[in-house]
C-alpha cells in the first residue's frame, strides 16, 4: 500500500494542522470529516478531524500514526470545513478554535488526567494543609480526577497541589481518554421466537395458571402485541412496569418466555399535537412576502424592516413552507435562547417534527442527537429537523442542503460571540454559510442595525418595508416621564413616576398585564458605608459588587466572586451600610409592597438559570397567572403577549449615557423593542419612558418612531469619526497579571502597528473595567478604510502579534484580536 497521510484539525489554538500517518490497516476506513484519535505531545490524546488525505510526506522526521478511527461515517460535511476555514481567517483565530466551538462537547474527546495514589510514598517533609486533604482523598479512593481534586479543595487551583505532590513522589498521574456521549437506551421486551404462534402461546399460558401475577403480565403483554398484529413486536419494559410488577417480568424473562433487548432511543421530545395550516397573510404581509421573493431574484440577502407586531413571523412561516416543499433545509436564527420558547411552538404547530431546536441549554447528549439528525437529513417528506430554530451556535450544524436562513432580530448584539474565540457574528457568518450552499438569507427586525440598513439602501441587500401592525392596531402611545422633576417634587412612589404608577393602577384594574424593563439585575448595583463612603469591590476585578438581597450576597457579575453582605463597614467599622441604585430584584420587592394584590414575577439571568425556567415563566405570563413582569433585556426581544397594555422603562438614561459609539443606536433599538411589547393584539398600548433627559435626541426619535432620522444622524457622525459602516474596525486586547508588563507590551505593539497603519491606530488605553479575573487589560483600536484588503490588514496584524509574543518576557502575555467588535 502507498503511504497515506492525513492533516488533522485538533481542538486547540494551533496555528496549523498537524500531519499524521495512516496505518495500512486503517487506510480503507479513513475519510475526510471522520474523527480520529491521535497523540499530541508526550501523553495527551485528542479526537481530531480529518481535513485532507494525501501522499505527501511532511518534512519533519518523527511522524505519529493515527491511533484509531471513531466513526463509521463522517460527522461533518466537506463544505463545513470550507465554512470553518473562512471563519478562522476572517475572525483571526485557529481552525482548532472554530472546531471546538462548532462540535457538540459529546463529539469531542480528550484525555483526562487521572491522579493516582502512590502506596510506596514515605513523607520526607511535612505536607501542606491542601496537600494533606488530597493525600487523604487518594488514600481513601486511590484514583481521582482534577475535578475531584478541585472539589475537595473547594477551589480551581488543584493543579498546583497536584504538581507539588507529584514532585514529592506522593502521587503518579496518567492520561485516559474520556468520551462524554453515550446513546440513550431502553429495555424492550419481545416474545421468545419459539412462542410466536397461537398454539404455543396458549400452551404457555396454561403452564402459568398457578402463577397469577406472571399470567396477568403475559396476558397484558400479548394484548398489546396482538393490537399490532405482530408476535415479534417490541414493548417498552417501562410501559409494562406501570401495570405489572418487576418480579413478574423478571420471572417471565428467566423462563425464556420473554426476551429483553436493549434498544437505542431518541432523547428528543416528539411533537404530539395536531399540525395545522399556516394562517392566511393579510394584504400587507402578502405584499411583503411577494417583495421578498422578488428581492431574492436579485440579491442573496434581503432585509425585512417591519414594525413591532406587524406579523413578520407569519411571513417567515410562509417562506419556510416554500423552501421545505423543494426538499431543502431551513435555519431560523434567534438572538436569545429564551425567544425560542414561543417561536418553536408556532413552528411545530405548522411543521410538526420537521421543526427542531438547537441551543446551549440542551445537554451534551441531546446536542449530539440533534447534530446527527441534521447530518443524516435525507430530504424525505417525513425527515425530522428539516427546519432548525436556534441561537448563534446553530450556524455550525452539518446542513446538507440549506435553502433559506432567517436571521430574526438581526440588530441584536447577542449574535456576536465575545469569548472564547472564534469571536464571530452569527448574522454575518450566516450570510457566508448561505453563499456556500447557494441559499438565500432574510434579515428581519423592527429596528435594523445601522450597518444592515446602510447595505440595504446602498443596493447590497434587497429592502422590504412592513409598516402596518397586524390587525391595523396602532403603534403604542409613548409618554415621557421626567424622573428628575418627579424626584425634585417628591412625587416618586419608590422608583415609579406618577405617570407610570397611575398607568399601572389603571391596567391592573382592567385585568391587563404590565411589563417593566430595568436593564440591571440584582437588588442594587453596589452598597456603600453611610459614614465614610466605603464600597465593597471584587478582589479579582476592578468593579463594585452587586447586592442580591434574596440570597444576602454581594456578587461580581464578571467573575462570579461572592461574599456575604458585611454587618459593618470594612474600612471604618460603621454599622450602617446602604444599598445604592436599583436592579430588578429591588423593583420586584417594591411592586409587591405597592400592589399587594398583584402577582409579580421577575425575568432575568438569576431567575431563569435552570433548563425550563424561562419556558415556565413565559407560560405563566401567557396564561395571565402573572400580572406584572419585571425584567432585563430578556423581555425586550420578540416576545408576544396579547394582554399586555402597559410597558414601563424605568431608567432610559443608563442606555444612551454609555461610552460607546453605538450607544444611541442601541438605545433606540432597545427602547423601541421593549415598547413594541405593548398593545400587540386588541388595542393600542401605552409606554412610559422614565428619564432625567426628556428632550434627548434618542427619546424624541423613539417618541416619533422616526428610525430614518436616527439612521441619518448616526450615519453622519460615523462618517465624520471613521466608524462602521464606512470603516472596518479591529480591536486588539492585551492581558497580563502585571500592570507594568502590560503597559510595556501594549506600547511595543502599538508602536509596531503605527509603522504600518499610522494614525489609524488608537490607544493603547485601559477600558472602563481595567482588570478582570486578576488580568489587567488594555485595548488598541484599528480603524481602516474599506478600500484596503481585509486579509492583508489581518495578516499584518497577526505578524505583529506573533512578533510581540516571541519577545523575551512576554510568555504569559495574552493577545486577542476581535474583528468587527460590538
Amino acid at each position: 500500500m502507498n503511504s497515506l497521510f492525513a492533516d488533522i484539525i485538533l481542538p486547540l489554538p494551533l496555528a496549523a494542522d498537524f500531519t499524521y500517518a495512516v496505518p495500512a490497516e486503517l487506510q480503507h476506513e479513513v475519510k475526510v470529516g471522520k474523527r480520529v484519535i491521535v497523540q499530541f505531545g508526550k501523553k495527551k490524546f485528542y479526537s481530531g478531524l480529518i481535513r485532507t488525505l494525501h501522499n505527501n510526506r511532511p518534512e519533519y522526521d518523527e511522524i505519529k500514526n493515527i491511533e484509531s478511527i471513531l466513526d463509521d461515517e463522517p460527522v461533518i460535511h466537506k463544505g463545513q470545513v470550507e465554512f470553518w476555514d473562512w471563519m478562522s481567517k476572517y475572525y483571526m483565530c485557529s481552525l482548532g478554535e472554530v472546531m471546538k466551538a462548532a462540535l457538540p462537547s459529546g463529539l469531542k474527546l480528550e484525555s483526562q488526567t487521572k491522579v493516582i495514589f502512590n502506596p510506596d510514598f514515605q513523607a520526607k517533609e511535612t505536607l501542606t494543609d491542601s496537600e494533606e486533604v488530597i493525600f487523604r482523598l487518594l488514600n481513601d479512593q486511590k484514583v481521582a480526577t482534577i475535578q475531584d481534586v478541585n472539589s475537595a479543595l473547594a477551589s480551581k487551583n488543584g493543579l498546583r497541589v497536584v504538581k507539588s505532590l507529584l514532585q514529592k513522589g506522593a502521587i503518579t498521574i496518567e492520561e485516559q481518554l474520556k468520551n462524554s456521549y453515550k446513546p440513550k437506551t431502553e429495555i424492550y421486551l419481545t416474545l421468545n421466537d419459539k412462542l410466536r404462534s397461537e398454539a404455543a402461546v396458549h400452551k404457555m399460558l396454561n403452564t402459568l395458571t398457578r402463577a397469577k401475577k406472571q399470567y396477568d403480565a403475559l396476558t397484558l403483554f400479548l394484548q398489546w402485541v396482538l393490537e399490532k398484529e405482530n408476535f415479534g413486536h417490541l414493548i417498552a419494559k417501562k410501559q409494562l412496569l406501570k401495570q405489572v410488577s418487576a418480579a413478574a417480568l423478571k420471572a417471565l424473562i428467566d423462563k425464556n418466555i420473554l426476551s429483553a433487548k436493549e434498544v437505542r432511543v431518541d432523547r428528543l421530545h416528539r411533537f404530539n399535537g395536531q399540525v395545522r395550516d399556516s394562517f392566511d397573510l393579510n394584504i400587507h404581509q402578502q405584499k411583503a412576502f411577494e417583495e421578498i421573493n422578488r428581492g431574492f431574484e436579485k440579491f442573496p440577502t434581503v432585509l425585512l424592516h417591519g414594525v413591532t407586531a406587524s406579523g413578520k413571523t407569519e411571513v417567515y412561516i410562509r417562506l419556510i413552507e416554500e423552501c421545505i416543499a423543494s426538499g431543502k433545509q431551513v435555519l431560523y436564527l434567534l438572538p436569545e435562547i429564551g425567544l425560542t420558547t414561543q417561536i418553536i411552538q408556532r413552528l411545530k404547530n405548522v411543521f410538526g417534527d420537521k421543526a427542531g431546536i438547537y441551543h446551549s441549554k440542551f445537554n451534551d447528549h441531546e446536542r449530539v442527537e440533534i447534530w446527527n439528525n441534521v447530518l443524516n437529513y435525507t430530504g424525505e417528506a417525513n425527515s425530522s429537523h428539516q427546519i432548525i430554530l436556534g441561537a448563534r451556535s446553530a450556524v455550525f450544524l452539518p446542513f446538507k442542503d440549506l435553502g433559506l436562513i432567517i436571521v430574526d432580530e438581526e440588530h441584536e448584539n447577542s449574535y456576536k460571540q465575545f469569548d472564547p474565540a472564534p469571536r464571530y457574528h452569527a448574522r454575518d457568518a450566516a450570510m457566508v454559510l448561505a453563499h456556500l450552499h447557494g441559499a438565500k438569507t432574510l434579515l428581519g427586525t423592527a429596528t435594523p442595525s445601522i450597518e444592515s440598513y446602510f447595505n440595504a439602501v446602498s443596493g447590497k441587500y434587497g429592502l422590504v418595508e412592513l409598516t402596518k401592525r397586524h390587525g391595523e392596531i396602532e403603534l403604542p402611545e409613548i409618554v415621557v416621564a421626567d424622573s428628575k422633576e418627579a424626584y425634585r417634587k417628591k412625587r416618586m412612589q419608590g422608583h415609579f413616576t406618577p405617570e407610570l404608577f397611575e398607568q399601572m393602577e389603571l391596567a391592573l384594574e382592567k385585568g391587563e398585564q404590565v411589563i417593566l424593563f430595568q436593564n440591571r439585575r440584582g437588588f442594587s448595583p453596589f452598597v456603600q458605608c453611610k459614614s465614610c463612603g466605603w464600597i465593597p469591590t471584587c478582589t479579582d476585578c476592578d468593579v463594585s459588587l452587586t447586592y442580591h438581597k434574596n440570597r444576602n450576597l454581594l456578587i461580581c457579575h464578571y467573575c462570579g466572586h461572592t461574599k456575604y453582605l458585611p454587618p459593618k463597614c470594612g474600612s471604618c467599622g460603621h454599622e450602617q451600610i446602604d444599598s445604592k441604585g436599583f436592579g430588578t430584584e429591588k423593583i420586584e420587592e417594591e411592586l409587591k409592597t405597592l400592589f399587594p394584590e398583584a402577582k409579580v414575577a421577575r425575568m432575568d439571568m438569576d431567575s431563569t438559570r435552570t433548563k425550563y425556567a424561562f419556558e415556565k415563566l413565559i407560560e405563566k405570563f401567557e396564561k395571565q397567572e402573572i400580572d406584572i413582569l419585571v425584567g432585563t433585556q430578556m423581555i425586550t426581544k420578540g416576545l408576544d403577549f396579547a394582554n399586555v397594555s402597559t410597558v414601563g422603562i424605568l431608567n432610559a438614561d443608563n442606555m444612551f449615557n454609555y461610552p460607546d459609539f453605538r450607544s444611541f443606536e442601541r438605545s433606540f433599538q432597545l427602547i423601541s423593542q421593549v415598547s413594541g411589547r405593548a398593545g400587540r393584539k386588541n388595542k393600542q398600548g401605552k409606554v412610559i419612558i422614565q428619564t432625567s433627559s426628556p428632550e434627548h435626541q434618542v427619546i424624541n426619535d423613539v417618541r416619533e418612531n422616526d428610525y430614518q432620522r436616527m439612521f441619518k444622524s448616526q450615519l453622519q457622525e460615523r462618517n465624520m469619526f471613521k466608524y462602521p459602516p464606512f470603516y472596518r474596525m479591529i480591536t486588539i486586547t492585551l492581558k497580563h497579571r502585571d500592570a507594568r508588563q502590560l503597559d510595556r507590551a501594549a506600547a511595543q505593539l502599538a508602536h509596531e502597528l503605527r509603522k504600518t497603519f499610522g494614525n489609524r491606530i488608537l490607544g493603547p488605553e485601559y477600558p472602563v473595567i481595567s482588570r478582570l479575573q486578576q488580568w489587567y487589560q488594555k485595548i488598541i483600536w484599528l480603524k481602516v478604510e474599506k478600500k484596503y484588503s481585509p486579509s492583508a490588514v489581518k495578516k499584518n496584524i497577526s505578524e505583529k502579534i506573533d512578533w510581540l509574543k516571541n519577545n523575551p518576557g512576554n510568555s504569559t502575555l495574552i493577545v486577542m484580536a476581535d474583528v468587527d467588535p460590538q
